[in-house]
């Protein structure tokens, strides 16, 4: 069920909810006051990496007739692209960095490696899904416009295309992306809200989309000569594996058993405690080592992610200690498994809400019906009777 009081259903008092979101602002304030040569070393060493990669995996491609070389070529692109839109593209856009003062590592003027522009996603991602985390109705995250991830959501006949859905969003993810801060419901119920502004947005994805699509299967194919076909191929190839990896990483820290989703009401008067709660019972981690935490990004640290989406992505282990110690000091949740249990979590969501939840749609009739009985019962002369006679009655010590 969807959180309406975060208070209530952490069992934490305001006074709790208060000292809560200063021990986290403290957290931000250490780090803050911390940053410094080493964490600029570890950007700028990063970006010299992932440089160094594609060009490997550009030289390789001229062999690309070789199978060989033509498998080098795309894996090691695919772990380029990776690197450019997990831990460098999506950190420094997310203005990690923007402290540096250095204009070739700010969120303002980085473009990534992706079909979608940089503006839009800043505004989808940045802006409302990390202001909205998680609210049924604002967060267009939840379920990406087009999957049912929460009972919360009502079942729709379309819901029974969800696996297939599931597996496009995979294959194309940088796609689904680019399109994500489009209306795209109100172009689905032919009333979108701006025309003018979607129209320009549309305008805006199609050139990058362009840019992107002569780059990867025009420019660096012709550049291979004789090889044009064995490049294109594998320039898809590492598009596709940048895409899945990007999905399941990004799946994992979303839609894992345990991670609420809130309604509406709970923005009414959010306090910044508050806020810090949602982001934390709203996300999930996972486990692994030093390498697998920078290739998806340092989303394996998803929680430390939502509570301090702009400090630097390389402190996120020593921030995740004293999250932990907050969370047990407030008997709190801490999402966290393997990478393999935490997907499957995910998947097993989406494929089962697929279907009709007839278990809840009952509980939740039921439910309604026995408040509008409550309510019936104590508006009757009877009832409020009672309720006087019990109230003169003494109280037993």
């Amino acid at each position: 069920m969807a959180i309406s009081d975060i208070k209530e259903f952490a069992h934490l008092t305001e006074a709790d909810v208060e000292a809560l979101g200063e021990e986290f602002d403290q957290i931000r304030r250490d780090v803050e006051a911390t940053r410094g040569a080493a964490d600029e070393e570890y950007i700028r060493s990063i970006i010299k990496t992932q440089r160094r990669i594609e060009i490997a995996g550009r030289a390789a491609l001229f062999g690309s007739v070789v199978p060989p070389l033509w498998m080098a070529g795309a894996a090691l692109l695919g772990v380029a692209k990776i690197l450019e839109n997990m831990e460098i593209g999506h950190n420094v856009m997310h203005g990690q960095w923007d402290w540096m003062n250095d204009p070739e590592i700010h969120s303002a003027t980085w473009e990534w490696d992706n079909v979608c522009p940089a503006e839009q996603w800043k505004h989808s991602h940045n802006y409302l899904h990390h202001t909205y985390t998680n609210v049924l109705g604002k967060d267009k995250d939840v379920g990406y416009e087009i999957l049912r991830v929460t009972s919360d959501q009502k079942w729709n006949p379309v819901n029974l295309g969800q696996p297939v859905f599931n597996t496009l969003l995979m294959l194309l993810f940088q796609h689904g992306v680019a399109i994500h801060d489009l209306d795209i419901e109100g172009l689905l119920r032919r009333d979108i809200q701006d025309p003018e502004e979607f129209k320009a947005k549309l305008e805006q994805v199609g050139r990058k989309m362009r840019k992107q699509m002569g780059k990867d299967y025009i420019l660096f194919p012709l550049l291979t000569g004789p090889f044009f076909i064995t490049t294109l191929t594998a320039n898809l190839t590492a598009n596709l594996i940048r895409n899945v990896w990007s999905y399941a990483i990004i799946f994992c820290g979303h839609f894992p058993d345990g991670a609420e989703v809130f309604t509406e009401d709970q923005l009414e008067n959010e306090t910044q405690g508050e806020w810090y709660l949602r982001q934390l019972l709203g996300s999930a981690n996972f486990t692994g080592n030093r390498l697998m935490h920078v290739m998806s990004g340092s989303l394996g640290y998803q929680i430390e992610h939502h509570l301090f989406p702009d400090l630097p992505s390389n402190r996120y282990p020593e921030i995740a200690e004293r999250v932990k110690e907050i969370c047990a000091k407030y008997d709190l949740p801490y999402n966290i498994g393997p990478f393999p249990k935490q997907f499957w979590k995910s998947i097993r969501t989406i494929w089962r809400l697929a279907l009709p939840n007839k278990k809840f749609a009952a509980e939740q009739e039921a439910h309604e019906s026995e408040g509008l009985r409550r309510e019936n019962a104590t508006s009757t002369p009877a009832a409020e009777a009672d309720a006087r006679r019990a109230a003169q009655e003494p109280v037993a010590a």
